[in-house]
């Protein structure tokens, strides 16, 4: 997620070439002439798993943002105004002490809702790819099937400047808070992965940009 201020211009720029892009690719492709992609507001997918694969039954680990939570995040150095607010962000999501989501800017999110509901949704990493990827209903475990088309990777659909990490206390640590995180980091470059911060347990997460869904004709 581009949380930074000066870049949703650029941002809105892109996602509107990315849903066009879309649009083209699927509205004239025979493979899915049984279905139409149906454009909407940009969301964004967190997920796990192995980045070169193009299907699994691990879907139910994955979250959806269904709001750009970059412009809605927090800057750690706004912490403590946070805290002080009863853990209430400006934009009126609940901060967690014990679970939160930080991103590439520095800027602590709120947490995407899980799990992923079933459904085909247009994917994009910004880097020209473009795929279907089929969520299944959760079976009797819960499990949750998934797939991309076109031979896509999880990689091939992720935006590498967007990051997303998950932290959590370790056990016996006194304290597990963004105050703690190396802000010399950021912003983050593509391919070095969220910092680490004492006193936490960190989960990275890849990010894709969904820009449409494919609903059936009729």
């Amino acid at each position: 997620m581009i949380g930074a201020m000066e870049k949703y211009g650029a941002r809105a720029l892109w996602s509107g070439f990315l849903v066009g892009l879309a649009l083209l690719i699927f509205g004239t492709a025979p493979a899915r002439a049984e279905s139409t992609m149906v454009r909407i507001p940009t969301q964004y997918i967190a997920a796990l798993g192995d980045p070169f694969t193009s299907s699994g039954n691990d879907a139910h680990t994955w979250g959806l943002w269904e709001l750009d939570p970059g412009p809605r995040g927090v800057w750690i150095s706004n912490y403590d105004g946070l805290v002080a607010n009863d853990g209430i962000a400006p934009a009126g999501w609940q901060y967690q002490e014990e679970a939160w989501w930080l991103e590439e800017h520095g800027l602590i999110m709120e947490a995407p809702s899980f799990p992923l509901p079933p459904g085909e949704y247009v994917v994009t990493g910004g880097r020209m790819a473009i795929a279907v990827l089929t969520v299944e209903a959760p079976d009797a475990d819960g499990s949750q099937a998934w797939s991309l088309s076109d031979d896509a990777m999880i990689y091939d659909v992720t935006h590498l400047g967007c990051r997303a990490a998950f932290y959590t206390p370790i056990d016996g640590a006194q304290a597990c808070n963004p105050q703690s995180t190396p802000t010399e980091v950021f912003p983050m470059v593509p391919g070095r992965v969220m910092p680490e911060v004492e006193g936490c347990n960190k989960q990275d997460y890849q990010v894709l940009i969904v820009v449409g869904m494919m609903v059936d004709e009729g």
